[in-house]
């Protein structure tokens, strides 16, 4: 049986209760042990000076978008006009550009704390597929939960996006049955677990989301969409639906332990409500809801209400950084601008951002440092200049660093003294380059 033992960490924040130590035995990809003096006879990982935390979790990205960073038509756009300047332009991608992208993406994540993210690709522009994610991820060795999303209305039938990237919904559904059959694993320790995801309220009928989320329940896969985003959101919801998001995902499907919305910026009261008595799961992104001026999720009433939240750095054309460790920071600091500095301690957006991203993703078996969870786990070294100073090691998003030191997905090593293991990380740096140029010149 293969083991790493990770010794002698500074602080352990194992995000639960009864397993306390400085020391965290891994035996084949599962954590066999937390405590005080442990040994192996396999490998040993030195954590002195470091603190350690259970892997966080990504609800909600589009990766393909890492190669459309601060594309100047979009930077002091509102949502629609932002899309509005960037459909063109993913118009032109490739699978070889969605493979590049997925795995720029997911290195930067990773370097950032995250060893399972979500991902949330609905268009398909010259001959790209679900699939081109899914290799990438694999390659990478994240965990990986990617989401077949879609659009199926046009400008000419009144929607947001162009008509050459919309699909017919029969083969909408059809292409959800086929990666979920190729692709999904729900086992304990599952590496890839596929969702269905129609994009949002203003780019599919309500037909195909009736429809998603019976195949969805069908197949015991997860719902995923944006919701409540923005005021023009609401907005488009209450003129052309007679009613607002929360209202219309209940009417069609959307709500339950199973389903997980993206942003919910602007939830009222009584959405906060549904979503917890309905264990309705949300995304919170707070760096794209600030980049996009749509506003301060009510993370705080949520939580209090007892909504599952995890969080997203969505999409890196409208945040511009995918760091986890950063959103986690931003969503403390937003919550306290909100609702006063005591309303959100660090600890508990940690916790959003482990054993909540977890709960939103349903996943049991990562989260949390403990007996018989995977070994998904992030070293944080403690000991340079972002941390000197600091009185509490454990408050990594007030004084710590923003990359980390190891990182171990299954108890296999992804990131090694800083640096991505599995990828020749400057060499996808220099495709990007090519890439950026190739799409500028159209």
């Amino acid at each position: 049986m293969a083991e790493l033992l990770i010794r002698d960490a500074d602080t352990v924040l194992t995000m639960e209760d009864t397993a306390t130590g400085r020391d965290i035995l891994i035996r084949d990809g599962v954590i066999a042990e937390v405590g005080e003096g442990l040994s192996t006879e396999g490998e040993v990982l030195d954590a002195s000076g470091c603190l350690v935390t259970p892997g966080l979790v990504n609800t909600h990205h589009h990766l393909y978008q890492t190669l459309t960073r601060a594309v100047p038509a979009g930077q002091d756009a509102l949502l629609f006009g932002w899309l509005r300047a960037l459909y063109p332009i993913w118009g032109r991608f490739t699978p070889d550009l969605m493979h590049l992208s997925t795995q720029l993406g997911l290195a930067e994540l990773a370097l950032s704390g995250c060893t399972t993210s979500s991902d949330h690709l609905y268009l398909f522009p010259n001959g790209c597929t679900l699939d081109d994610t899914i290799h990438a991820a694999a390659e990478t060795g994240l965990r990986f939960h990617p989401t077949r999303g879609a659009m199926s209305i046009g400008e000419s039938d009144g929607g947001l996006p162009p008509d050459a990237l919309v699909e017919a919904e029969d083969a909408i559904l059809d292409d959800c049955i086929r990666v979920i059959d190729r692709f999904h694993d729900a086992a304990p320790g599952s590496m890839c677990r596929v969702g269905v995801a129609p994009c949002s309220p203003f780019s599919v009928s309500r037909d195909l989301m009736r429809d998603a989320a019976v195949l969805a329940r069908d197949k015991r896969v997860r719902l995923h969409t944006h919701l409540a985003e923005n005021d023009e959101d609401v907005r488009y919801s209450l003129e052309n639906f007679g009613c607002r998001p929360g209202q219309y995902a209940e009417d069609l499907g959307w709500t339950g332990d199973d389903v997980w919305h993206a942003h919910c910026v602007k939830l009222d009261a009584s959405e906060i409500d549904l979503f917890a008595r309905t264990r309705t799961g949300v995304a919170h992104c707070p760096c794209s809801n600030c980049r996009l001026g749509s506003g301060i999720a009510p993370l705080r009433a949520m939580l209090d209400a007892g909504v599952p939240v995890g969080l997203g750095v969505d999409g890196s054309a409208s945040n511009d950084v995918a760091s986890l460790v950063g959103e986690a920071r931003q969503a403390m600091l937003l919550a306290r601008v909100s609702r006063g500095a005591d309303a959100m301690p660090s600890q508990d957006v940690l916790r959003v951002a482990t054993r909540g991203g977890a709960e939103v993703l349903g996943r049991e078996d990562i989260g949390a440092i403990a007996p018989g969870l995977r070994a998904d786990i992030a070293v944080w070294d403690m000991r340079g200049v972002d941390s000197a100073g600091s009185w509490d090691r454990a408050a990594l998003l007030l004084a710590g660093p923003r990359r980390v030191r190891d990182l171990f997905v299954e108890g296999r090593q992804i990131v090694r003294d800083g640096h991505v293991a599995t990828l020749d990380l400057p060499m996808l740096v220099e495709r990007a380059e090519r890439a950026v140029r190739n799409l500028v010149r159209g």
